[in-house]
């Protein structure tokens, strides 16, 4: 864990409402904090940093109920790891030599001729030399023996690349593809495992494999490798109660004739099941100093999910695939009996083409990949007799893998394992039409797709942590999954990657080396305003006011960078009293995926009113969060820059508040940020609910509006329509790819087209942003400042629709049911809360703590 205070949350159980909490907070048994009793019903504290390494903490809290009599102690436990300056042992690099890689394995044979041949391209278009291939290398294996007495036994360790260990054969702890993702070039995270149980007194062994992940992969769409380094390491230090017993150091020794034959991130594993057993060719080791800050991961672990069989068919032109029934991030475990020498490879997709066969097609872009696309490949080199084989270092997206082997496959089992960050799901919604229930549980799927240590936009070729996507998808992602922790540490890597002129990274951590057009791209409007956007979310949901100390100076860096870029305005761009608060410089991603605009049309022509519709929105969330951290006059600094942005706004794109544009867009976005008055906002409704009826109940908004356009509609009275919307079978529209059998969410409408060609990634969570509606606008639940309102807005095309959602609060549910034309309603609220309730027919109540039935 990090320095800082710390913020302490519980829920309550029992009784109407809270009316003081008490708590004690300990560090290795002395009590170092007690807050006395204090009078509120909030459900969190703030309390001072517990210092020092290796801390052994607790706390615990006590409540008093409305009749003012204190309930029991609760509480919970915590450690801290070591601080940077008390690692005692050296970086270790276990490879001291160059290899001799003979490259016929699957992954080599496919990057090799495609590097060479782009490589051929460079030269001969007069671009540099061309530079030799690299071969993908294997796993290293490092090992140490050591002594140690019985006592509570802490594994502390970190690596470049990634690191399973094993301590006297027993691999330690679950977490999986550890320590993680990082920029590894300025930071790391280190893990601690608690290993009293795998000690033995006397003699012991820790031995530990090490593959390129993040690292040094290839990574991204443009297939760049080493990306951090060239040269993987492990840090670690073993403890006995707090007693140093070892730690990484020159008497250690590697090899890299294990089983892994070759690893990479994205390209996949290979392994040869006759080399498992003892391990040869074990050689010295390389150490060195390195300065780089080491800190606790501070999030959850990556683990193993959800389990799902393959059933093996043979498809149309007679290759053996398996299908594992559900779109996943993660990999394949195989079991089966051969011969020594046979080989099984697997190549995993996410779909089927349009003649029913075996594809990767949709995903690749072979053009600007430097390895020829994505391969997503798993080759077993099998044993003689039965072969068990699970990967290490890979992690790929797919439904179906494509079967080339040699081998009886008849008893043969594949699993495929859902892999991605430790997180609970925390919403779920059901209703009337199957569909819409689909729909649902296939963002769930692409949340859990996308969320592996910091949130991606796919699992197979970009595999990036864009700030676009989760700035518009944020509120949807903290109903539907308790997705904080990995949130905050993907804020971390985006504060560490912010230029110094304030621009954000598009991409953190980074997943590909910059190109001429990166720096511009980088100022893009709704991309970089992530940074202000996504820790605002967070805290209105949780009442963390760290997230926003934490973030409050890349927030004020990107706010001016946006606002310089205002200030550039010439006369020929724009003139009158407001000029400068209208952004037309620079370039901008736009509106992005509007049905109709290429992605290139939209970047040649953005919607030029993005970047002031956000100088006004961010601004007044920055004075909000200003205001909060008590810097009032920052405060009134940013809220008078909003509301002159809003001035222009009206100047530059609008006839005295009224837009012009045969764009959906326009509207959505000037109503949801409060860009225009009241009226005119309610004209603008109109006008925006009469284009999407003309246009057959079809959106037409692109990713940054889509988000807001059904509650748009719905506000205004055009509760019709904006269930039309959400129903439409066609596309675009978010039903018409439950229609074509889709379980995760597409990245475009048209995923797989009417002809059944599959198109772009199908595991994209951005679109699933709908389903913050269904919650929000559909069952009404709306909680944001320790406080709840439920405004449903019930309608017969559903028949009925139930919300549940396990917030920061306790569980919240909102449900309603047609009978006949009569509406029943069904609230729970949870302890300590006291619910407004808004009904369509304009009664409202206040409901206490229970199930209320209306």
């Amino acid at each position: 864990m990090d320095g800082g205070p710390l913020f302490l949350s519980w829920q309550c159980t029992g009784g109407l409402r809270q009316t003081a909490y008490e708590i004690h907070l300990t560090a290795d048994d002395a009590l170092v904090w007690e807050s006395g009793k204090v009078a509120t019903q909030s459900m969190h504290a703030d309390a001072p940093a517990v210092e020092g390494a290796r801390v052994r903490g607790s706390w615990k809290v006590r409540l008093w109920d409305e009749n003012n009599c204190p309930g029991p102690w609760s509480g919970a436990r915590f450690e801290t790891g070591l601080s940077t300056g008390e690692w005692q042992g050296l970086w270790v690099a276990p490879e001291t030599a160059p290899l001799d890689i003979p490259g016929d394995d699957a992954i080599n044979a496919f990057a090799r001729p495609n590097w060479e041949r782009k490589q051929a391209e460079k030269e001969a278009a007069g671009k540099g030399a061309a530079e030799p291939y690299q071969p993908h290398r294997p796993a290293s294996y490092l090992r140490k023996t050591f002594t140690a007495p019985s006592g509570r036994g802490r594994l502390y360790i970190t690596a470049k690349g990634l690191y399973v260990a094993w301590l006297n054969g027993v691999r330690v702890g679950d977490m999986v593809l550890a320590p993680g993702s990082f920029t590894a070039d300025k930071h790391l995270g280190a893990q601690t495992y608690d290993v009293t149980a795998l000690l033995r007194e006397g003699e012991n062994e820790l031995l530990i494999a090490l593959g390129d992940g993040w690292y040094r992969s290839t990574s991204g769409v443009d297939g760049d490798r080493n990306l951090f380094g060239d040269t993987l390491g492990v840090l670690f230090q073993l403890e006995v109660d707090g007693k140093v017993v070892c730690v990484s150091d020159d008497t250690m020794q590697a090899t890299q004739q294990g089983p892994i034959r070759q690893n990479d991130l994205q390209q996949g594993e290979v392994y040869d099941a006759r080399l498992e057993g003892l391990l040869s060719g074990w050689h010295e080791v390389q150490t060195y100093r390195d300065a780089l800050p080491v800190t606790g991961m501070n999030t959850v672990p990556i683990r193993e999910r959800e389990a799902f069989p393959g059933r093996l068919f043979t498809a149309p032109n007679g290759e053996t695939v398996l299908d594992f029934g559900q779109n996943i991030a993660g990999y394949v475990e195989m079991t089966l009996t051969a011969h020594a020498g046979q080989k099984v490879l697997l190549t995993c997709g996410e779909t089927l083409d349009e003649n029913g066969n075996f594809t990767q097609e949709n995903f690749q872009d072979r053009s600007r990949h430097n390895e020829g696309g994505t391969a997503q490949m798993l080759e077993l080199i099998c044993k003689e007799g039965v072969n068990h084989w699970k990967p290490s270092f890979t992690i790929m997206g797919f439904q179906y893998a494509k079967v080339e082997t040699d081998a009886d496959l008849t008893g043969a089992v594949f699993t495929a394992h859902a892999v991605y960050s430790d997180m609970a799901v925390t919403g779920s919604f059901t209703c009337g039409n199957k569909a819409v229930n689909r729909l649902v549980a296939n963002s769930i799927w692409s949340q859990k797709g996308n969320f592996c240590d910091i949130p991606t936009d796919c699992p197979t070729r970009e595999r990036a942590g864009w700030t676009g996507d989760m700035g518009v998808f944020i509120e949807t992602g903290l109903t539907l999954m308790d997705c904080y922790p990995v949130v905050a540490k993907w804020l971390k890597e985006c504060r560490l990657n912010q230029y110094p002129d304030g621009r954000m990274a598009n991409i953190a951590p980074p997943n590909s080396r910059p190109g001429y057009m990166t720096p511009m791209l980088c100022m893009s409007a709704g991309w970089g305003d992530a940074a202000i956007l996504v820790p605002y979310a967070l805290y209105k949901r949780t009442g963390d006011r760290r997230i926003l100390a934490d973030n409050y100076e890349m927030m004020q860096r990107w706010y001016a960078f946006l606002l310089g870029r205002a200030q550039q305005t010439t006369e020929e761009q724009q003139s009158g009293e407001y000029a400068k608060y209208t952004v037309l410089n620079g370039l901008d991603y736009g509106e992005w995926c509007e049905p109709g605009v290429t992605p290139m049309q939209a970047m040649a022509n953005p919607r030029k009113s993005v970047g002031t519709a956000y100088l006004a929105y961010s601004g007044r969330l920055l004075a909000e969060i200003a205001a909060v951290l008590g810097r009032q006059e920052e405060a009134d600094a940013y809220r008078a820059t909003a509301d002159k942005a809003v001035k222009a706004y009206r100047a530059a794109f609008t006839e005295d508040g009224v837009i012009h544009s045969d764009r959906q867009c326009e509207y959505v976005r000037a109503i949801a940020f409060a860009l225009l008055g009241e009226e005119e906002s309610r004209a603008a409704a109109t006008t925006l609910n009469q284009m999407v009826v003309d246009n057959g109940c079809h959106l037409n908004t692109g990713f940054l509006s889509t988000p807001f356009l059904c509650g748009v509609l719905a506000q205004y009275g055009y509760i019709d329509t904006a269930y039309r919307l959400l129903l439409q079978p066609e596309a675009p529209g978010w039903l018409y790819e439950v229609n074509k059998g889709a379980n995760t969410v597409w990245e475009t409408w048209t995923g797989i087209d009417a002809e059944g060609k599959p198109h772009e990634s199908l595991n994209h969570y951005s679109y699933g942003a709908i389903c913050g509606w269904l919650f929000g606008g559909v069952c009404g639940i709306h909680f944001t400042d320790g406080q709840l309102t439920i405004a449903p807005t019930p309608h017969k095309a559903l028949g009925y629709a139930k919300a549940v959602y396990d917030s920061p609060a306790g569980r919240i549910e909102s449900g309603w049911r047609y009978e006949g034309d009569t509406v029943t309603y069904e609230f729970t609220i949870p302890t300590n809360i006291t619910a407004h309730i808004h009904l369509p027919d304009g009664r409202t109540r206040m409901l206490s703590a229970g199930t209320h039935r209306l």
